[in-house]
């Protein structure tokens, strides 16, 4: 394709000079129709960052221009012993220091398989590795006063977090005969350690208020959200699960698990009695799903659509397809984009993704295992400190194909925005793009180019970058 293309502009540019005599300009007007490409404005807004809002109880976070970007603080099966609160914690200020002003950690509470388990089984909601149940006192993680050592330290640096809420079903109950199903349920929570949101089989599907509800998840007790006991124990009360862990434990927003397993309603409830961060783990490429559920649900989401996205495009060969609607798009406000996450590794040829990610709308999020153990955290950084610092205002594509992909942020309060251009060829590219910058010197952040063009009158200027790689273009000031 590249060839052709190649071709037709040798062509053009030969019949072009054979029919006049052309000065450098003229080469260069040309140079700038080689592109192609009609200037597509993605969003349209006002051009605000990204924002959680006033954040930690400490109120003293404050995002960078181009807002916040949030780390995973965990992977699956990270190391048992008790000891991940503390491992955290001991890279809370590197993380702070780098850009990081969120992390997301896992489920906290105590779950059926107590030392072992990942936090998605959960039993005691008001057990944070305090009590002596379920085999262990500590969860895997850690204790309660090491995961409050955590909390205390991540707001010291600025950073808020953001608690793993597994509301869709329960683990760990008794025996009991339950007269909706006619048999023995794993359903008596009555006697958990906390005595705090005791459980019987009418607080699960099927009972009284009917046989289910969206979805059910590995044959777990399937908590049943109409029940209003069940609404006061998550939301209502002064101790429910959200206020207990927002005001008690100081958490600062809350990411929710397998979202598909109830109405969105039960999120929007929560939010508006607990407040805080929130967003919902819908699986789903769909982005009218993804954005029904984000409206419906008064949440951010996780941009599914964007994720399946980069990697047809950045594994496949076809940037293409970053033309394609996604949930940043629909809703910049609402929309948190990854690379990886616990659940989804997918993505191969990962920092082209986070290049996108961290240049485009959105919340941003980094995976724990690509920042600390698989890839350069070095480059890293740099695009988290390109994300803070230059990454505002609304989106406008101006130029793919299969290889290349170029699209430019247009600044918001006196802050100038940025290009980037992401290059999937085994070779240099070159591209003439429109800038919003009348001749001012302009560089790439990443130190991959070396070039300090300067842009036209008319906001042209010439970029490139470097094969399998990316640049990424602002004023040099």
């Amino acid at each position: 394709m590249k060839k052709t293309h190649l071709l037709v502009s040798v062509l053009a540019l030969t019949l072009f000079n054979s029919c006049r005599n052309s000065d450098e300009n003229d080469n260069e007007s040309l140079s700038k129709q080689e592109v192609h490409a009609k200037i597509v404005n993605v969003t349209n807004h006002d051009g605000r960052p990204f924002s959680t809002g006033s954040g930690s109880v400490t109120g003293k976070f404050v995002s960078g221009p181009g807002g916040g970007v949030l780390m995973q603080g965990f992977y699956w099966d990270v190391p048992e012993g008790g000891n991940w609160w503390n491992t955290v914690k001991d890279k809370l200020t590197a993380w702070s220091d780098s850009g990081i002003s969120a992390v997301w950690l896992p489920p906290a509470s105590k779950a059926q398989n107590g030392a072992y388990s990942m936090g998605y089984d959960p039993t005691d909601y008001y057990d944070f590795g305090n009590f002596n149940q379920n085999g262990s006192v500590e969860t895997r993680f850690g204790s309660r006063t090491e995961l409050e050592a955590l909390i205390t330290k991540a707001h010291a640096e600025n950073m808020q977090v953001y608690a793993d809420i597994v509301i869709n079903h329960n683990s760990g109950g008794q025996s009991q005969a339950n007269p909706y199903t006619g048999t023995n349920t794993w359903t008596d929570f009555s006697g958990v350690a906390s005595g705090k949101f005791l459980r019987s089989y009418n607080d699960f599907y099927k009972n009284s208020y009917g046989n289910n509800d969206e979805g059910s998840f590995g044959g777990f007790p399937d908590l049943c959200h109409a029940n209003p006991y069940v609404q006061d124990w998550l939301w209502g009360r002064d101790d429910s699960v959200g206020k207990y862990y927002k005001n008690v434990m100081k958490f600062d927003g809350w990411r929710f698990d397998y979202v598909k397993g109830f109405g969105p309603w039960v999120v929007n409830n929560w939010n508006s009695n607990v407040g805080g961060f929130s967003v919902g783990e819908l699986w789903d490429s769909n982005v009218n799903t993804l954005e029904w559920w984000a409206n419906n649900a008064n949440s951010s989401v996780f941009d599914f659509a964007a994720y399946y996205k980069m990697d047809e495009a950045f594994d496949n060969g076809n940037l293409n397809v970053l033309n394609d609607d996604m949930m940043w798009k629909r809703n910049p406000y609402k929309a948190v984009t990854f690379v990886a996450n616990h659940d989804t590794d997918i993505i191969y040829n990962k920092m082209p993704a986070y290049a996108y990610i961290l240049t485009h709308e959105g919340y941003p999020t980094i995976f724990y295992r690509d920042y600390e153990e698989w890839l350069n955290k070095e480059r890293l950084n740099n695009l988290i400190w390109i994300h803070n610092n230059k990454a505002t205002g609304t989106t406008s594509i101006l130029y793919t194909d299969n290889d290349e992909y170029i699209a430019r942020r247009n600044g918001y309060n006196g802050n100038p925005g940025l290009v980037v251009y992401i290059n999937n060829s085994s070779s240099w590219q070159e591209r003439w793009i429109e800038t919003n910058w009348s001749s001012q010197q302009i560089k790439d952040f990443t130190g991959n180019s070396s070039w300090y063009p300067t842009t036209q009158g008319d906001k042209w200027v010439k970029i490139q970058a470097p094969p399998n790689s990316y640049s990424i273009w602002s004023l040099n000031q």
